[in-house]
């Protein structure tokens, strides 16, 4: 596949599917290096409880260089918009290097925005519009949003708070006709490995054993120690949120275990339902059987690839 400034390579799929071991593997036949498009892989210290699963950077005693792991601080917010930001800058440096860009991770909107070039901006809080459409009900938000909404994420209207943002931002640009929303277009091609439903739901559990054996709940208290608000640790969610809670006494151990591992499953299944919905909406996703052994799932990539060159 010939490098070029619209062309991406992109792995999704949800959680505990090996994406990240199959994107290293390919990054080693291609000479590529991995974007990574996770939400919470970001955090500096949040390892166990992501799932970065470092060793797997590692083919052949090569370490594939991967972006966008560890960038931020425990503790700090990151959104989408920054993301977008930070991929542009990751797909530019490798790009620079006559090196393919492989964007890999179960983050669906982040994914969604770099393929569908999102049109975020970082629109400022205002205070005064916000007051006076609080007096309004959601039906009343949603309507006035249908009259003035242009970009992507106006339709997120299932609360009063989501509604607001969505007429703020739309207002921003309203009043802003200049500014350049613009973001480059990329010709996608994807990939995601495939197993059964029960297949998943075990290998979650398992994975959850080997992590909490591996220490996710000293990772959590660690962040705790450190000065991360419980309550940031728990707005993070799944296991930053459940391991917080059994250490603040909510929970005891098997319920908080129990509860995770449900919770996960949960979302491997909206996971699977964002990339299902993608599909209708044109995105044509290689599905590569996950049983099949790693040689031969390059295999298969690499003549979808040639193919697509």
């Amino acid at each position: 596949m010939n490098n070029s400034t619209n062309k991406l390579i992109t792995i999704l799929g949800p959680t505990a599917t090996g994406k990240t071991s199959f994107a290293a593997n390919l990054a080693y036949c291609l000479n590529a290096e991995i974007i990574s498009a996770d939400s919470r892989q970001v955090y500096i210290g949040m390892d166990l409880g992501t799932g970065k699963d470092l060793k797997d950077y590692f083919v052949n005693d090569k370490k594939i260089a991967h972006h966008l792991v560890d960038i931020v601080d425990a503790g700090e917010k990151y959104n989408v918009f920054k993301f977008q930001s930070d991929f542009l800058k990751a797909y530019d440096d490798i790009s620079s290097r006559n090196k393919i860009p492989i964007l890999c991770g179960g983050s669906g909107m982040y994914i969604e925005a770099i393929l569908k070039g999102y049109k975020l901006i970082s629109v400022p809080v205002n205070e005064s519009l916000r007051n006076e459409l609080d007096k309004f009900s959601l039906e009343e938000l949603a309507a006035r949003l249908s009259e003035i909404k242009h970009t992507h994420n106006t339709s997120d209207a299932d609360t009063k708070k989501r509604a607001i943002r969505a007429i703020e931002i739309e207002t921003y640009y309203t009043e802003n006709p200049d500014f350049n929303f613009s973001y480059p277009t990329f010709k996608a091609l994807l990939f995601g490995l495939k197993f059964d439903r029960s297949t998943i739901k075990e290998r979650i559990t398992e994975r959850l054993k080997e992590r909490l054996r591996e220490g996710m709940i000293d990772e959590v208290q660690n962040l705790l120690d450190k000065g991360v608000p419980a309550e940031v640790l728990i707005y993070y969610g799944l296991e930053y949120k459940f391991i917080t809670k059994y250490l603040t006494k909510e929970y005891n151990y098997n319920t908080m275990v129990d509860k995770l591992n449900v919770a996960i499953h949960q979302f491997s299944k909206r996971q699977m339902t964002w990339f299902r919905k993608m599909e209708r909406s044109g995105f044509n996703i290689h599905w590569i059987d996950g049983y099949t052994t790693m040689e031969e799932k390059i295999k298969i990539a690499m003549e979808i690839i040639q193919k697509e060159s």
